[in-house]
């Protein structure tokens, strides 16, 4: 069984950072590409910031210089650090999975795997 789960989320202050984590288990982790995706009231899941099996990253325009994709493979975990937040960012975060990292796909369709999400708010 594939298991992703998120943890970290919580209601800040814009301005503020906050660190959300994803651990996943039943999968070669170090083989698998990990990506993060946010949906907001009233609005489609979008993508957020994903990082390949050899590191590479890659951030949607609205979070870039913002936003740090980070993994430990020693951990099976994925991190996302994020600063400067603005109520916009405000949404359910989700941590998705797909084996071979090689292409670094932005496309919610091709992650098979998903977390149940966590919530991050972020008031002005």
């Amino acid at each position: 069984q594939v298991q992703l789960v998120e943890s970290g989320g919580g209601s800040v202050q814009a301005g503020d950072s906050l660190k959300i984590s994803c651990e996943a288990s039943g999968i070669t982790f170090n083989a698998y590409s990990m990506a993060w995706f946010r949906q907001a009231p009233g609005k489609e899941r979008e993508f957020v910031a994903l990082v390949g099996i050899r590191w590479s990253t890659y951030y949607a325009d609205s979070v870039k210089g913002r936003f740090t994709i980070s993994k430990d493979n020693a951990k099976n975990t994925v991190y996302l650090q994020m600063n400067s937040l603005k109520p916009e960012d405000t949404a359910v975060y989700y941590c998705a999975a797909r084996a071979d990292g090689a292409l670094l796909l932005r496309a919610s369709s091709a992650y098979p795997y998903w977390g149940q999400g966590t919530q991050v708010t972020v008031s002005s």
